[in-house]
C-alpha cells in the first residue's frame, strides 16, 4: 500500500509493506496549490511512480488533495463518523498501474449550527485513536487549528481556528507586520502575550497593544512576533478549552508547533500529550483495512 498526505504547500508518501510498516518515505513542496488544473495524476506519478512496480498498488490519499482546488472535490462525510463510515466515502480516481481513493474529509457544525470542515485532520486522528482514551480532546494546530472532539472511536464535532493565517497575514500584510523580526525564540515575550489574551477588550484592542509597546520598546522585533503568537494563541486556547470536558489535551502536529502549544497550555493550567506526527499514515492504512482494500487487510 502507499499511503499520500497531500497538502496546500506539500506532499508527503509513504510506501508500506504487508504488515503497514512504513519501507520508504518521501517529501517535495509539490502541494496542490503548485499543481496545475488536470495534472494530478501526472504529478502522482512522478512522485512515487517507481514504487508502484509490475503489480497492482493500493493507493490512499488524504488531505487537501480532495478540495475544490485538488484533483477532484470529493464531497465531506458528515459528523459523527469513525474509520467505516469515512471508508465508505473513499472516492476512487484513475491512476495507471493502481486502485487509488481519496479520503473524503469530514464536516460538522459548531455550537451557534455554523458550517465547519476539514480534510486530512480527519485521516490524522483517526491514525491516533489507540492512544486515545474513550472520550478525548484533540488539537491540531497550524494555519487552521482544529479541535475535534473524539466519543468512542468517533469524530463527533470540531471547530476551527485561524490562528496561523492571522499570525501569517499581519506579518505580511499589515503596519504591525513591519515592526516584527524573525529570531531565537523568547519564550519570556510569548508567554506575556498569552497572559495578556486574558485580560478584557478583545482581541482587536490587544493586536493594536503590540505595535504600542514595540513604539516604546517594551518589546523588541523578534519580542513582538513572539508576544503576537502568545496573543493569538491564547484567545484560541481560552476559547477552546471552554468547550472541554475531557482531560488531557492532546496535540497532534508538526513538532516545534506542538511545544508552542505544550507550552501554552501548561501555563493555562492544562494538561497536553503529544501524538505521532505521522498518525496520518496509520489512519489511512485503517481506511484501506475498513474499506477491504488490498494492501491494508493486513495491516
Amino acid at each position: 500500500m502507499i499511503a499520500v498526505d497531500w497538502g496546500t504547500s506539500s506532499f508527503r508518501a509513504y510506501r508500506l509493506d504487508e504488515g503497514g510498516a512504513i519501507l520508504a518515505r518521501r517529501e517535495s513542496p509539490r502541494g496542490i496549490a503548485g499543481v496545475p488544473a488536470g495534472r494530478f495524476p501526472q504529478v502522482l506519478a512522478e512522485e512515487i511512480g517507481d514504487w508502484l512496480g509490475g503489480r497492482r498498488e493500493t493507493v490512499v490519499l488524504c488531505g487537501m488533495v480532495g478540495s475544490r482546488q485538488g484533483w477532484v472535490e470529493v464531497p465531506y462525510c458528515e459528523c459523527p463518523a469513525g474509520a467505516p463510515e469515512i471508508a465508505a466515502c473513499l472516492h476512487p480516481v484513475e491512476l495507471e498501474g493502481a486502485a487509488a481513493y481519496i479520503v473524503p474529509g469530514v464536516s460538522g457544525f459548531d455550537t451557534a449550527g455554523v458550517r465547519e470542515v476539514m480534510r486530512g485532520e480527519e485521516t490524522q486522528v483517526l491514525g491516533a485513536l489507540e492512544a486515545l482514551p474513550e472520550e478525548a480532546a484533540v488539537c491540531l494546530p497550524g494555519t487552521h487549528s482544529k479541535w475535534v472532539r473524539v466519543r468512542r472511536s468517533q469524530i463527533v464535532g470540531f471547530s476551527t481556528h485561524f490562528t496561523g493565517e492571522t499570525f501569517a497575514v499581519l506579518k505580511a500584510h499589515s503596519l504591525l507586520g513591519r515592526m516584527l523580526e524573525d529570531g531565537a525564540p523568547d519564550e519570556a515575550a510569548f508567554l506575556a502575550g498569552l497572559a495578556r489574551s486574558a485580560e478584557p477588550e478583545g482581541l482587536l484592542h490587544h493586536l493594536f497593544g503590540v505595535r504600542a509597546k514595540a513604539l516604546f520598546g517594551e518589546l523588541s522585533g523578534v519580542g513582538s512576533g513572539e508576544y503576537l503568537s502568545g496573543l493569538l494563541i491564547g484567545h484560541e486556547l481560552r476559547n477552546a478549552l471552554a468547550g472541554v470536558r475531557a482531560a488531557p489535551v492532546f496535540l497532534l502536529g508538526a513538532p516545534g508547533l506542538v511545544a508552542r502549544y505544550a507550552l501554552a497550555l501548561r501555563a493555562l493550567g492544562a494538561e497536553p500529550r503529544a501524538l505521532d506526527a505521522e498518525s496520518a499514515v496509520n489512519g489511512m492504512k485503517l481506511l484501506a483495512r475498513a474499506r477491504g482494500l488490498a494492501g491494508g487487510a493486513r495491516g
